[in-house]
């Protein structure tokens, strides 16, 4: 499945709602897009709706934050492919819940999807002031 939404800040729980009648309890989410397209963002709105009332933060420096014992948000941007498998992130994804995860390159993706992991695909793209979600279940 398919969805598009383009939304101004004020609107971003529109995404939010689609995503929690859309996906699966236990699913890793891709979040992809240019630098400031508004990742983190979107993590922030979820981790809301999820009762975190202060959101979520970037987890670019710690690689990992978690929201309770089911809301997980990764930021890959600093490490490789083969340093997530050596630190043991990986493993992390054999938790319930929703797994959030910025700048998963294709070959990650693929090989979780192809682990029969249930993954999900959200690209956003900055439209100055709103986003555009392309989200693919």
């Amino acid at each position: 499945m398919k969805a598009e939404f383009t939304l101004g800040l004020s609107e971003i729980d529109e995404a939010v709602l689609f995503l929690e009648e859309h996906i699966r309890q236990n699913t890793i989410l891709f979040l992809s897009g240019d630098l400031a397209a508004g990742k983190t963002t979107l993590a922030s709105a979820i981790a809301k709706s999820k009762g975190f009332v202060s959101g979520a933060t970037s987890p670019t420096f710690s690689l990992q934050q978690c929201y309770g014992e089911r809301l997980f948000h990764y930021d890959l941007y600093r490490i490789t492919n083969e340093e997530f498998f050596a630190l043991g992130l990986h493993e992390e994804f054999d938790k319930e819940g929703w797994h959030l995860v910025e700048w998963a390159d294709a070959p990650l993706k693929e090989f979780l999807a192809n682990a029969g992991y249930n993954t999900a695909s959200i690209d956003i793209t900055s439209t100055g002031k709103s986003r555009h979600y392309t989200i693919e279940v």
